[in-house]
Parts: structure tokens; sequence; C-alpha cells
């Protein structure tokens, strides 16, 4: 089904001129052979244009439509009307001359198999080049020796006849189109994309430009081993799951135009996810970027949530548009694919603003985001003082699957954001965030989710509940703030000592809590004492029960959302004061 959805989205591509037809592919190239129609070199052009990167300007090659590469390895295969001078000059700067020279003659003999009964200017000039070039006068060639330098580092040349680009004459491009149509010695077999019989690509186009992937790029199917392969299939490569030439080109030529571009695809830790419309819109892809990214496009998620068509960008958006998200991975020589998930695109715009409600908390008055987006979330899992702060990419995978198909959140999110909180005593916006969305979401078709769902589903403090570990959250945020009071300036408060005891076993840290606060309150002035007094009065009055002994992790993740939104509320009072 995935190379099925990205076959049709490259026809889409094909009809809006944004990509090449089957067998062309875009190709860096830094320098041009001009040639005359006897094959002489006449002088070398340079292809480079000037490019801004970061502060500075660099001479960048120029990106032509070319014939496919091939893939290589250690052997030796050339390219189709360019390649490095190895191959079209027999020349290097590696030492290996005799491999140079091997090089330049494979190059030969598939230019001269191409081209050699093709009666144009264009294909004889290139036959009659590689019939006189001489790779031992390289070195003497006075056209070559400005460049050579540059030529030999391994860029791509190409030729030129006249001020034209023999790779634009429509007899040569022909000529490789009928080459490249050719099924070769693979045969036909059934395509398990197209489901007609074609000839069967047995290696696959590379894919490039993912996060983590080799620079020469990865796989997404390949067979290169007996234990990959089915029975009989041995050596067979492709032919163990049949797909035609055209299917893989197709396929490989749509992940790495939405891998090259900006807006249709995202990075989220060691993973790349792509997306696209089935109708091939531009709109809905740069939209869903944006949602993922948590810009402000609320107000159309919301019409499309609802089954509405929106007006995003001067664009007009379908919820009925089939959507289409593929997240892949790194893994070696190959691609993982963490998941493929397909819908509306109202369903995906749907479960996102479901997502985001969840989220809602109450936040610092110094926090100017609206929402939290799934890099902040998975930043709250790691330690940001850590050399490495790169987060899980199992929580990075489960974590966005879960939110864009409105499954429960993977445990994992959970429990390495109360790992955080413990490490380092501290109960920030986003973690109180994914406490309160993962028990929302989680927890709420368990017996006991009625007592404390105003807990845990309120934005801001909840002064009614009487659910013990909210009550016990607050109590201690009343607590640490009394000690602030009373010691101006301590350098460790409560929370540094004994916020994970109170969290996870009450009965044995609150006695001693409160034996402390007496303390405390006597070092305060007549309305402050009677403040303090109040709000613990307030608070330990509607505890009903005695303190409990231990509190299991959904009760400590109560427990630290009771703490973060008095401590807000405490905050909030203080900058009112201050500001009066």
């Amino acid at each position: 089904m995935i190379l099925q959805a990205l076959a049709a989205y490259y026809d889409r591509l094909v009809e809006d001129g944004r990509l090449e037809r089957p067998g062309w592919q875009p190709v860096k190239v830094s320098y041009a052979l001009q040639i005359d129609r006897e094959g002489r070199l006449v002088r070398v052009l340079p292809l480079l244009n000037p490019e801004r990167r970061g502060k500075k300007e660099v001479m960048a090659p120029q990106v032509m439509n070319l014939p496919k590469p091939v893939k290589r390895t250690v052997g030796i295969s050339a390219n189709f009307l360019y390649d490095n001078a190895s191959y079209m000059l027999g020349v290097d700067a590696k030492g290996k001359p005799e491999r140079a020279k091997s090089c330049f003659a494979a190059c030969r003999a598939l230019h001269e198999e191409l081209l050699h009964s093709v009666e144009t200017p264009a294909a004889q000039a290139v036959v009659r080049f590689f019939e006189t070039w001489q790779p031992d006068e390289a070195a003497a060639c006075e056209a070559l020796k400005p460049f050579m330098e540059d030529i030999l580092a391994g860029v791509n040349i190409i030729f030129d006849l006249e001020g034209r680009y023999i790779h634009e004459f429509p007899e040569v491009r022909q000529a490789w189109d009928s080459h490249y149509g050719d099924g070769g010695d693979s045969g036909e077999m059934r395509c398990l994309v197209t489901g007609e019989l074609a000839p069967v690509a047995r290696l696959h186009p590379s894919i490039k430009g993912v996060a983590g992937g080799q620079s020469s790029g990865t796989s997404l199917v390949s067979f290169n081993a007996p234990a990959y392969e089915s029975f009989g299939r041995d050596g067979g490569q492709g032919l163990n799951a049949p797909v035609s030439q055209w299917a893989a080109f197709a396929y490989s030529a749509a992940l790495n135009y939405m891998i090259a571009e900006d807006k249709r695809h995202i990075r989220l830790s060691d993973m790349t996810i792509v997306f696209w419309a089935e109708s091939g819109a531009d709109q809905y892809a740069m939209c869903f970027e944006q949602a993922l990214d948590d810009q402000d496009i609320h107000e159309a998620l919301k019409n499309l949530a609802a089954g509405k068509k929106a007006l995003w960008n001067e664009a007009e958006l379908s919820p009925d548009e089939r959507f289409y998200i593929l997240g892949l991975s790194p893994n070696a020589a190959r691609l993982a694919v963490r998941f493929f998930l397909q819908s509306t695109f109202g369903d995906f715009a749907r479960n996102l603003l479901r997502h985001h409600e969840r989220l809602e908390i109450e936040r610092p008055s110094y926090d100017t985001r609206e929402s939290l987006n799934f890099r902040q979330l998975l930043n709250e899992t790691v330690n940001q003082k850590s050399r490495d702060k790169t987060p899980s990419p199992l929580l990075s995978g489960s974590l966005m699957r879960a939110v864009l198909m409105d499954l429960p959140y993977p445990a994992l999110l959970f429990n390495q954001t109360e790992l955080r909180i413990r490490a380092e005593h501290d109960v920030t916006r986003g973690r109180a965030a994914i406490i309160k969305a993962y028990l929302m979401q989680n927890t709420k078709r368990d017996n006991d989710y009625g007592k404390y769902k105003e807990a845990v589903e309120n934005v801001n403090l909840d002064e009614n509940t009487t659910y013990v570990s909210y009550l016990l959250g607050r109590l201690f945020s009343v607590l640490e703030g009394l000690q602030q009071s009373a010691n101006p300036g301590i350098n460790a408060t409560i929370r540094d000592r004994y916020f994970n005891s109170a969290c996870a076993t009450p009965a044995v840290v609150f006695p001693q809590l409160l034996k402390l606060a007496q303390a405390h309150l006597k070092k305060l002035n007549a309305g402050n004492r009677v403040y303090y007094d109040k709000q613990i009065g307030e608070i330990t009055g509607r505890i009903n029960e005695d303190y409990p002994a231990r509190l299991d992790l959904r009760d400590q993740g109560i427990f630290q959302l009771g703490y973060y939104h008095q401590t807000q509320k405490r905050f909030t009072k203080k900058e009112e004061k201050e500001n009066v």
C-alpha cells in the first residue's frame, strides 16, 4: 500500500510538471566539456553559481535533470552523458591510474552501445570523443589545466555541443529512454504495485536525505542475503518481491522529492516524516507541516475537524481529502518504516485538535507558547544538561502515531516524564501538560476516573476537588511557599529534599513537613501567618482520610498536577501584589 500511494503521488507530480519521467533525476553538475562535431575538446565550461550558505557565499553546482545515476558499491559502472573525471576523462587524483582507465573504458562502452546507431551530430560527436580521447594526454590538455584541480575532486561533468548540452537533444534522450525501458535480463513478472506484467527492478533506487541515513542513499526495498529471500529466489534480489522498473522509479522519485522539499517533511529525533495529499495539492502538506510545528492555524483545524471546508493561506481545504503520512528511520543501508498512516485530512485535523485540547494547562507568565509541539513535548523527557539531548527514537514514533490516530499515549512518554521530574524536582508546564493529557487519554476507562476527573481535566487550579493525591500536591506547594516566605533567599527548599518522597510515600513525609511548617509560621508577621495558616487549614480540612502510605504512578502524576496548579496560583498572586 505504501508503494502504491507513492507511485500514485508520482503521477500527480509528473502531471504538474514537478518531476521528470522515469529514467531521469536531478543531478548536481559542476563543469561541461564543450566538444566539436569531430569529438575534439574545445573548452571547459564552469557551471557553478554563487549561493548563500549561512553568512558565506560559495560557488555551488547547478542541478540538472539527467539520466538516472547507477548504484555503485566497489564495482565499475558508468552513468550516461555525465560522470566524474575517472569515467569521463580516465584520470583521477587517487593514484590509481589503471582503475581510472578501466572506468573510462566502461563509460566509452556504454556510450558507444547507446549512441552508435543514433544518426545525429550530437550523438556522433560523443562517440568520436570517446574514440579519440587519450587519458594519458589529459595532463597536457590546455583546456583542462585551469580547472584540473576542481575536476579531479570528483564533481560531475556533462557534454556540450555548440552551446547546447548533449542531454537536451531529443534523439539522445530517446536513446536513453529506450535503454532504460528495456527489462534487461530480469524478465517480466506481475508487478506488486501496478498489477501489470512488466520488467522487474532487481535493484531499487536509493532514497537520499533521510536523517541519519547514508549520504549515498538508503534502500526502502532490498534483498541481499538468503535470510531475506523466499524459497527458490536465492540471489534474485528484487525478484523476491517483484516491483516493475517503472513503479520502483516512481515511488523513489516521489519520496526523494518530498524529502528534498522543506514543506513536505519534518524531522523528529531519528525519524523523517513525509506527508502528501492524494490529489497532489501542495496546500494540504504545507498546512499539515505548520500544524505539526504548532503554528497558529487552530481556526482552520477547528473547521476541518467539524467536517467543514477551511480557508487557509488563500487556499480551500477539504476535510474529505485523502491524506498519507509515512515515518522513516535509518537502519544501516536500509530504511525502517516506523508507521504509515492514511485517513482523511479532516480526521487528522480532528485528532491533532483533541491532542492540543488535552495539553491545555495554565502557563507561567514568561511562557508565551500557545501550545506545545512534538519537539517541545519530547524535550521534556530529556536531560537538557546532557551532551546528547536526542529523545528516544522509539518514543518519537509511537507518540506521533498515537496523536495522529487518537490512540492512547505510549507509556514511555509518562514514564520518561516522571523520571525527569524525580531527577530535577521540577514540574514544568510541558511536564504538567504531558501528565494531564496522558491521564485524560489513557485512564478515562478506569473505574476510579470519575473521582479524579475534575482534578485531571481542569486547565487551572481546582479548589473544590477532594481527591487526596491532588490535595497533597497543593499542600506541598503551599508549604514550600511558606518556607520561602519565612526564609527569604533560601538556596534549597523542601522541594529539593522531600518532593520525591512526599509524592511517593505521603504518610511518612507530610507529618514532618507540617511540624516544620509550625516553625516557619512563627517567623512570619501576623498577616502572612494568618494567610498561610488559613491555606493549610483549608486544604487539610478537605482530606477526610489518613495520608496514603504509598501512591501509585497515576496518583503521583495527580499529586504533581496539584502541585503545579497551586504553584501557578501562588506565583500569580505574587505578581498581582508586585503590580499593585
